[in-house]
């Protein structure tokens, strides 16, 4: 009798809820409609719209930034206006001309019974040229300042500077848009204060926040799939796995986020001959079992009926997953998914896509006493946009979390679209840009779990009367081979890592990715104690 009542009887477990809350009405749509779906109008639309949208403002902040200075630079309205030899500044579209950048003329004009050459890792080398353009022309810009901006395709700025002998503008100094005004419709209150990183008084989350769980690139269907994994990552989030400890942390989950990837891509093995013509013959029944297998479908499926049906779930396809290859990608089909497709809380998105979380306003503190409701907004995608400017920019200095910081200040999450991006051709809106700053900005598809408070200037914040904006950007790898789960925390934005990788079988047979920690953080959950996930409060991977 002792013995049994030494026993912890384990405690009656709720899950959090959550809840979406509809767009505002500034919120841009990534659905395509009938009326969009139209490819007749040129690319060349998308530039002058983005440029016409944030002129004004790049003007104004320009204003700003170099009314004082010596020399009283003025406005040019026109890049083929500037005068040679006056200090001046402009407004324009980067435009960057690189020899190693894709030529679809190249393409074109080559001798197609040659294979063509490996597409090449970085886009940047020492012979590229900086432009500056608008509706007018273009001018090229030189000059140190230049040289250390990190500038891809596409984003707006503005240059200060003046044009040489040899027609060209030395620059002295650049502008960029900066942070968006973040939503008013937050319902912000005094506890609903953004914890930042090097905040020294930060307080310990109570027991019965909110939280968000963050994955991407499962890879179900790849030479190396980690099923031992996954099946880890369903036990822990349904609450059947570990011990109290992790079934109390499960509980505060809830809802869970896919960024992409979900499926590994089709790739013929070096054994395996190529598909003939005499082989793509109509099939009347059935499909080819030779070369297609739906087990990658089916387990996918499988994985997601377990989890919606205890928590709600946003699906967002990837550059691997099957479907359009172009952005905005759209939902998949409810019916690929089987059984998972009849629960409600399978959502399927587009990528990228915005949400607007909210909690739920019956909840109640540790100590009992009711808590106010918040709404998050989540900008997400699955990481196309970032692994395309990282190809235009030198590693080091540049990192991705450096990059993926400068859209925010951009305000344009997709610079690079059309250029080297393939998207969309919008003719009357740019859906990539970032009217209002989220807070939450999360990017799938990527090699290691990076995270960062990103805020504008306080001093300029004060100035306006405003409340200072800040955004937390986060960088999500691939599950496949980290075997990282990433987790928010809705109230305080607080952010923690639970590790599932397994030796041997996470990233090919190769040791998984060590979580180190570099520095303190934010305060996050306890740890969990068992031995199937070990979790990490880490910050960043170094």
């Amino acid at each position: 009798m002792s013995v049994l009542s030494s026993i912890a009887i384990p405690p009656s477990l709720t899950r959090c809820s959550t809840s979406v809350a509809p767009p505002s009405a500034n919120t841009p749509s990534f659905l395509l409609g009938q009326s969009k779906k139209s490819y007749k109008h040129q690319y060349s639309n998308i530039y002058f719209i983005r440029l016409r949208l944030l002129r004004e403002c790049l003007e104004e902040r320009a204003h700003k930034r170099w009314k004082n200075i010596a020399g009283n630079p003025v406005l040019v309205p026109r890049v083929l206006e500037v005068e040679k030899g006056q200090l001046c500044y402009v407004v324009g579209t980067v435009y960057m001309d690189m020899p190693l950048k894709p030529n679809v003329m190249e393409d074109i004009a080559r001798d197609h019974s040659i294979p063509p050459p490996p597409p090449p890792s970085k886009f940047y080398s020492g012979d590229d040229n900086v432009m500056l353009e608008d509706e007018s022309g273009r001018i090229c810009l030189v000059g140190d300042r230049v040289n250390d901006a990190r500038l891809v395709t596409g984003v707006i700025i503005g240059a200060l500077g003046m044009e040489t002998p040899g027609g060209e503008f030395e620059v002295v100094d650049l502008c960029y848009a900066g942070l968006a005004p973040q939503s008013s419709d937050t319902g912000k209150s005094d506890e609903d204060k953004m914890d930042v990183d090097d905040q020294a008084d930060a307080t310990v989350p109570d027991p019965s926040d909110e939280w968000i769980a963050l994955i991407s690139g499962l890879d179900i269907g790849s030479i190396s799939p980690s099923d031992a994994q996954i099946q880890m990552l369903v036990e822990y989030l349904t609450g059947e796995g570990g011990d109290v400890d992790d079934q109390v942390s499960a509980s505060q989950i809830s809802r869970l986020i896919i960024a992409g990837d979900s499926l590994s891509s089709l790739s013929l093995t070096n054994g395996e001959p190529a598909i003939t013509i005499e082989d793509k013959k109509a099939r009347r029944y059935g499909y080819d079992a030779t070369t297609f297998s739906p087990h990658p479908m089916l387990s996918l499926s499988s994985t997601l009926l377990d989890i919606a049906s205890v928590m709600p779930i946003h699906l967002l396809p990837g550059e691997s997953d099957p479907s359009g290859s172009i952005l905005p990608q759209q939902p998949f089909p409810r019916a690929m998914f089987g059984e998972a497709s009849r629960f409600p809380t399978l959502f399927c998105e587009t990528n990228p896509t915005y949400l607007n979380i909210e909690t739920n306003s019956d909840s109640k503190e540790s100590s009992g006493s009711p808590r106010p409701s918040i709404k998050r907004s989540l900008l997400i995608n699955s990481g196309q946009p970032l692994n395309d400017m990282f190809k235009y920019l030198p590693t080091p200095p540049n990192t991705r979390l450096s990059i993926l910081e400068s859209t925010l200040k951009w305000r344009h999450m997709a610079p690079t679209a059309p250029d080297t991006l393939w998207c969309h051709p919008y003719f009357a809106e740019d859906p990539f840009l970032i009217p209002t700053t989220p807070d939450l900005y999360i990017v799938g598809g990527q090699k290691k779990f990076k995270t960062k408070i990103v805020s504008d200037h306080q001093e300029e914040s004060e100035l306006r009367g405003k409340v200072i904006t800040r955004c937390r950007i986060i960088m999500v790898p691939s599950f496949a081979q980290t075997g990282v789960l990433v987790l928010v925390n809705l109230r305080t934005l607080d952010v923690k890592c639970i590790d599932f990788s397994v030796v041997g079988m996470t990233g090919g047979g190769e040791a998984p990715v060590k979580i180190e920690d570099s520095r303190s953080g934010s305060p996050t959950l306890e740890e969990t104690q068992s031995s199937l996930p070990q979790s990490s409060n880490s910050q960043e991977f170094m």
